[in-house]
């Protein structure tokens, strides 16, 4: 997936899910993929929608779901774009109470989201009903609706397979021990230096040959991954928190504004205050 970027959801572990409801988008984000699942509901434009190597001309009005690490992205020249945007945990699949056999079509829909699924026709018009309903909701009344549209999509029988030949590298998520005993010690010392050496260290690995395994294993460098799980951290303050950008700067683990405000930027196309906005106005956390 290196010719992809990675995108930093700004979902929190407490949250079941996130809508990101944006009435005047820009499609101005490149090719990207993350582990969380996504619903994306496009409204009011048409353009070309890119769903791992399946790339189609979308209407008036397009409904997709995308599976963890799915790389997408929609390209249209209309200024009038409105985009809702559902995220929710890649690890959904393993809550128990999924593992229930009324469950059973909502665990293949996930299943089958490795894949891209669109949905069309009168079915499609009732889920999007839906979704922009629940963009109105607070409480538990939004979490029957979550699961409503989940249910409605898994028993849809207007719905298909974006790409067939598509396979996300399912091995960049993967985590061997060694490596789950680095990312468990990275994302409790993220405030820390969390230097190659140190890290190397405590899995017993040269420098080069724990970067050469970091990087086989996880699909990203070491020092990229500390920086996306830095980034991650900042967007959850900067959604939740009233700290200043310099406040969040050093909590994350950088070692001054300037660099924090540089990699932020690449990474989320914005500065941090311009995302703080931007959150403040769009997402709803539920």
């Amino acid at each position: 997936m290196n010719e992809f970027q990675q995108e930093i959801v700004p979902i929190h572990k407490d949250d079941l899910f996130i809508i990101l409801n944006h009435p005047n988008a820009k499609f101005d984000y490149p090719v990207h993929y993350h582990p969380e699942y996504e619903i994306n509901l496009v409204m009011n434009c048409t353009g070309t929608r890119v769903v791992g190597d399946s790339e189609e001309e979308f209407g008036d009005s397009d409904l997709v779901m995308v599976g963890p690490s799915l790389p997408h992205a929609w390209k249209s020249d209309s200024n009038v774009n409105h985009v809702i945007t559902i995220q929710f945990s890649e690890d959904m699949l393993n809550y128990p109470m999924l593992g229930k056999r009324i469950f059973s079509p909502i665990r293949q829909l996930l299943q089958d989201s490795v894949h891209g699924l669109s949905f069309e026709g009168p079915e499609q018009a009732i889920i999007k009903e839906q979704i922009i309903a629940l963009t109105r909701m607070q409480g538990f009344q939004s979490v029957t609706t979550f699961l409503d549209i989940l249910n409605l999509m898994a028993n849809s029988n207007r719905k298909k397979l974006v790409t067939n030949l598509y396979e996300p590298e399912l091995g960049a998520t993967t985590k061997s021990r060694r490596i789950a005993r680095v990312c468990e010690h990275i994302d409790k010392n993220l405030d820390k230096k969390l230097s190659l050496p140190e890290v190397s260290a405590l899995v017993n690995m040269s420098e080069s040959a724990f970067s050469h395994f970091f990087k086989k294993r996880t699909g990203m460098s070491y020092i990229n991954y500390v920086n996306n799980q830095r980034i991650a951290k900042a967007c959850t303050l900067l959604g939740d928190t009233t700290l200043s950008a310099s406040e969040i700067c050093y909590d994350c683990g950088f070692n001054n504004k300037s660099n924090f405000i540089r990699i932020f930027r690449k990474k989320k196309g914005m500065t941090p205050i311009e995302y703080r906005k931007f959150i403040s106005q769009m997402l709803i956390k539920y």
